[in-house]
């Protein structure tokens, strides 16, 4: 769901750069800001091509420095790839990595990546189709933030489950704190619970179309790096393991030490007593 209040930014400072050019922003009428214009209301007709220079237009596989050139516009601390995954449009994202070769973890003028943007209004199909596609989530902006940190301080709990799920980092940290530091500082508690509690995220992933082969990965890794395999959230790793049916989890879980007999809040299902066999 797209931010109002974003929106409602954007659309002010896009019309007092029309109305009042300022400063070495392109002009109103040139290429990058047609671009712009073009990726943020999500018309995939002008994007492809869009004409550059006079002497071409732009379509995929030209090289860095001219899709550079063409995204030098910059709104409320965002480019076009930015800003359109924080409005939710994969489509638009779609046309600029796949089609136009944009690379998938560009910063913005101020670092910002695309993930980071969407992660920012839990704009959940583009966080999953960036991640998808590469997108690194511990890439950092120009003060140190990454996508997490985002996801955090809005209390946007599936994005932080679905960055956990996929090598974000709990640890990074910048001047305002790592992104448990953040959530708890901004009151989102259940996102606080989740960052607190990675190893149940990996689990959780499951039910986002992550294979169990990926979330066993992820769990082997939380496990040897010290995550307590009996932490409650509010149950048990155990619990949310057998809740997804993922049995190699569950398997893995009781060799490493979990217990079945911790209370719960709700009946443990029949699949920890058969992988107990």
């Amino acid at each position: 769901m797209s931010n109002p209040r974003f929106e409602m930014n954007l659309g002010i400072e896009k019309a007092l750069r029309r109305a009042l050019p300022y400063g070495d922003l392109p002009s109103i009428d040139s290429p990058q800001s047609a671009f712009f214009d073009a990726a943020t209301e999500g018309d995939l007709h002008r994007l492809r091509p869009i004409p550059t220079k006079p002497e071409g237009l732009l379509a995929s596989g030209k090289d860095a420095e001219e899709r550079a050139w063409l995204a030098d516009v910059c709104i409320q601390g965002l480019g076009p790839l930015q800003v359109a995954a924080r409005l939710g449009r994969v489509d638009v994202c779609r046309c600029m990595v796949e089609e136009l070769g944009f690379d998938i973890d560009v910063g913005s003028e101020i670092g910002v990546t695309a993930l980071a943007a969407a992660s920012l209004d839990g704009q959940m199909a583009v966080v999953r189709y960036l991640l998808d596609h590469g997108a690194d989530p511990n890439k950092k902006d120009d003060v140190g933030c990454v996508a997490l940190h985002c996801a955090a301080k809005f209390g946007h709990d599936e994005t932080a489950r679905l960055l956990l799920s996929r090598g974000a980092s709990v640890d990074i940290s910048f001047f305002n704190g790592t992104p448990l530091h953040i959530a708890a500082v901004y009151g989102k508690d259940w996102c606080s619970e989740i960052l607190g509690t990675p190893l149940v995220a990996a689990l959780h992933a499951s039910s986002q179309g992550l294979p169990e082969s990926i979330s066993l990965k992820c769990v082997k890794l939380l496990v040897k790096a010290g995550a307590d395999v009996n932490s409650t959230n509010p149950d048990t790793p155990l619990v949310v393991a057998t809740t997804y049916g993922l049995t190699d989890c569950i398997k893995y879980l009781l060799k490493a030490g979990a217990d079945p007999n911790i209370p719960h809040s709700h009946t443990i299902p029949s699949a920890i007593w058969s992988a107990c066999d």
